[in-house]
This record gives C-alpha cells, structure tokens and sequence, in this order.
C-alpha cells in the first residue's frame, strides 16, 4: 500500500515474462530470453541499455527460472570484499547467480576477481549496464558473456506498464485514477519505467481523494512541490554533471545553468558542483582565462560559507562566465605528456646548474656551478639548460589560439624560439 517503504514500481515488478512490458526482440515467444527461461538453463549475459528498461527485472526473473540462489551487488557501493563474500557463499552452494547493477562503474581489478568464479562456474553473472561493454567491461570477461541490448521503452510500453500497475497494485487500484492527459507524465520519467511509476504513485497520493484526474498541468504543479526528478545516487547524478560540464566546455551558458539548475532542484550537494568547476576552470580554461580558476575558488569558499538558498546565485555566476570564458586545455596536455615522458625516460638526474647546494661539499662537486640568476639580466631572463640532458628541447607546453597565450606564446618565443621552436 502507499505509505509503505516500498516503491510502487518495486510492488508491481513483473515476475514472470509473461507480465513483462518491452524488449519483444529478448523475450517474446522463441527469443533468447525466453528460451532460456523455459529450458532453465542459464549463462552468463551483459544487459546494455538505458535506465528503468528491464535490466534488473529480468535479471530476477532469471533467478527464478533457474531456483539457484540469487545475489545481487551494485557497483556504486561495492568492493573486491563483497564480490569475494558472495563467490565464497556460491562456492559453499555450489553455484549460484550474481547480479550486478552498473558493472561498467567496476574497475579493471573489481572485474578480474570475478573472472576465475565465472570460468569455474561457480557464478553465473548478470550484469547491467548504461555504457557500451566494449569500452567498460575487461574483455577476459566479456568473452564469457552474451551481450543483450536493451531498448528505450516507448510510450505504448510506458502508457501499458502504468495500466498494469493500475490493476496489480491494491493501493492503486482503490485510488480510482483517472489519466486524463499522458504527456506530462511521460516527459517526466524520460523513458525510465521505474521513474514514471514512482511519479504516478506520487501525484496519485497528493490528488486529492474526490478528484483523482492527471492532467498535465495538475502533474507539473505536484513535481515541482513535491519532487525533484533527481536522483543524487544514481545515473541521473552522472549523466546531469557530466552534460553541466560539457556545456560549460561548449561555451553555452544557457544549457549550464539549466542543467545546474536541475542539479539545485534535486539537492544536489553545491560543494560537488563548486569543485567539478575547479576543475573544469583549470582542465578546460586553464591560461586562456587566468580569472577563470580564481572565479571558480572564490565559489568554492562562498558555496562552504553560505550554502542553499543563497549560494544558487553564487554557483549561477559562476557557471556563466566558466561557460562564457575562452577555452584552452593546453596545461591539461601539457602535464599529460609530461607526466608521459616521465614514466618512459625514468628519474633522469637533474642539471648540476640548477640543483640545490647547501654545503660545502655539495659545491665542491659543482651542485649549481653555471646557475644564472634570471633577475641579473635584461629582460629577468637567462638561457640556461633546465631539463635533463636526455629530453633536452622537449616542448611540453603548446600554448593555444586564444589572445591570453597568444601573449604567452610571444614571450616565450622570444627567449626560446631555437630551442622549443615558439
């Protein structure tokens, strides 16, 4: 019943494939997944598609079919330990089947440990996920997994599973609904079955009892009282940051500031956002905008010191002129090659002339012998040799096609034009 801890999206969650709405091309009479189902003879698959289309329902009906015991980890919040707890409890049991929800948010050694349970048999794995397996799943891994893509709901899928739950649930169904107009609705949850479900029960519970009509306009005015369609934990949480900051790096300050505004309707938490534009001031700004990371730092304090409702305006600022500001991610480039040439050349000793000499016996062995004093000379600048021999003339730093390192690109060709070509 409303009221509950459970969800109703949870309390209708079809058990069969029977009761399942979508993915006709998996699970329709014949298909793959309805062929295993029947024969009970599982194997181990990668669900890839876009959230609230199946992938865990069918995960469980799965698990059903074949009475083997079911575990299910998610890969937001754990480990190695816990992959190694549910191997050891298959292994007593002698096997068992492992979902895990967003397997691409494993890392490479999360996956690894998985590896020798599956070749064993011991774990049968189902694992779900929004991004291509190709890129996301360690391929000694993958090669032990049908992939099966699952596909956006439409809204005759999305309208059916609602009309479902309208029967099945016994709350529900005393609510005596009425769905005058489906569009508010629909845009709401963006394709999520789970989402659209959750939101119905929410405007059904805020209707008052004598008039149970969804009308767009009654839908709207309940989410946004109510609800933020924001989810501070889950995909929502990366795909909203990540397209925040891409339009920050576009240059549009209007995509931004909606989608920062997405993120303040939803509680996101401001010292997130405030550091994801650090970051971005330096990564995607950098020399071009020199204002851009003081900017960006100064929202940061403001953001600890202030924070809601205030510091909306502060974190609005800011995104506007990160996403106005010209862009250069040359010192981003720059420590990644460096970092690079590092890694391949070693700890290459550093130039006698600009090492440290504190003692005696340290100049005696010419530490700083030849160093020259930039400030002693014309211009505060002095040729001399500042990296090892073995990667001497290396241009690490490219400044780019903007007019605040066009200026740097002209000092630094005049002092080294023969050396780093500027």
């Amino acid at each position: 019943m409303q009221g509950s801890n459970i969800p109703l999206a949870e309390r209708v969650r079809p058990k069969t494939l029977e009761d399942f709405i979508g993915q006709e091309h998996l699970v329709g009479p014949g298909k793959v997944l309805e062929q295993m189902v029947h024969s009970r003879k599982g194997h181990s698959i990668i669900f890839w598609g876009p959230p609230g289309v199946g992938k865990t329902t069918l995960a469980q009906i799965i698990a059903h079919s074949l009475d083997m015991p079911f575990f299910t980890l998610s890969a937001i919040d754990s480990g190695v330990k816990d992959l190694r707890a549910v191997i050891e409890m298959a292994r007593k049991s002698g096997h068992a089947l492992l979902f895990i929800d967003e397997i691409h948010r494993f890392n490479k050694a999360q996956q690894d440990s998985l590896l020798g349970a599956v070749e064993k048999g011991i774990i049968t794995l189902i694992g779900a996920t929004t991004e291509n397996p190709s890129f996301e799943v360690i391929s000694a891994l993958l090669s032990r997994c049908q992939v099966y893509v699952l596909k956006p709901l439409t809204e005759e899928h999305l309208m059916a599973l609602v009309n479902q739950a309208m029967l099945k649930d016994e709350w529900l169904a005393s609510q005596h609904i009425v769905i005058k107009e489906w569009e508010a609705l629909l845009q709401l949850s963006g394709g999520d079955a789970r989402r659209l479900l959750n939101l119905v029960e929410l405007v059904a519970a805020s209707l008052p009892d004598d008039h149970k009509e969804f009308t767009n306009e009654a839908v709207q005015d309940i989410v946004q009282k109510k609800m933020a369609l924001y989810d501070k934990t889950g995909e929502q949480h990366y795909d909203i940051i990540s397209a925040f900051i891409k339009s920050m790096r576009g240059s549009d300050p209007n995509a931004a500031v909606y989608w920062l505004a997405r993120m303040i309707e939803g509680g996101e938490d401001p010292r997130f956002i405030a550091r994801r534009m650090v970051i971005l001031a330096s990564e995607d700004i950098g020399n071009a905008n020199p204002n851009a990371l003081l900017l960006a730092t100064s929202c940061f304090q403001a953001v600890e010191m202030i924070g809601y409702p205030e510091c909306s305006l502060i974190l609005s600022q800011t995104a506007i002129y990160l996403a106005s500001s010209a862009k250069s991610n040359s010192a981003t480039v720059a420590i990644g090659m460096a970092r690079s040439l590092v890694s391949k050349t070693g700890d290459l000793p550093v130039p006698l002339s600009i090492r440290n000499a504190p003692t005696s016996l340290m100049k005696k062995m010419d530490y700083g012998k030849g160093y020259k004093y930039a400030h002693d000379f014309e211009g505060n600048f002095a040729p001399l040799e500042f990296l090892p021999d073995e990667v001497s003339g290396t241009k690490l730093y490219d400044p780019s096609d903007n007019a605040s390192e066009a200026r740097l690109r002209e000092y630094l060709r005049n002092c080294w034009k023969d050396k780093y070509g500027y």
